[in-house]
C-alpha cells in the first residue's frame, strides 16, 4: 500500500490567535473549510493540510518536556531554517535546536502543540 499524509489536526483554544501564529509568524496560507459545527481553520501546506480545531483540549498543558523533540510533534521540511528562526525570533517565540546536530529546530505554538522544522 502507498501512504501519504493528507492532514494533521491540532487542538487550539483560540482560532484567531492560532492563525496569527501559523499565518502571521510562519507564513502559512488558509484553505477552504466546510462548516463543522465548531470553530477552527484549515491551512494548506505543500499539498497537505493542517486542521486547527477549536475544541476542548484533553491534553495537559503543563508538565510537557522542555525540548519538543521529546514530545509528540509535527515535523515540516523547510528550504531555509534560518528564515523560520528569524520569524520565530521576531515574534519572540522560544525554540530549541536539534540535539542530534541535524539542521532542525523545535518550538510550540500558542496552545503548546509541538512543531519541528527540518532544513532540506
Amino acid at each position: 500500500m502507498d501512504y501519504s499524509i493528507h492532514h494533521i489536526s491540532l487542538v487550539v483554544s483560540d482560532t484567531r490567535r492560532a492563525l496569527a501564529f501559523y499565518c502571521g509568524v510562519l507564513g502559512m496560507q488558509t484553505a477552504e473549510r466546510p462548516e463543522l459545527g465548531f470553530a477552527g481553520a484549515w491551512l494548506q501546506v505543500a499539498g497537505q493540510q493542517i486542521h486547527l480545531l477549536q475544541v476542548p483540549n484533553v491534553d495537559p498543558l503543563n508538565g510537557r518536556p522542555d525540548h519538543v523533540g521529546r514530545d509528540r510533534h509535527s515535523a515540516f521540511r523547510v528550504g531555509r531554517l534560518a528564515d523560520i528562526e528569524q520569524c520565530l525570533r521576531d515574534a519572540k517565540v522560544a525554540f530549541t535546536r536539534s540535539r542530534s546536530g541535524r539542521k532542525a529546530l523545535f518550538c510550540r505554538d500558542p496552545d503548546g502543540n509541538g512543531l519541528e522544522f527540518i532544513e532540506i
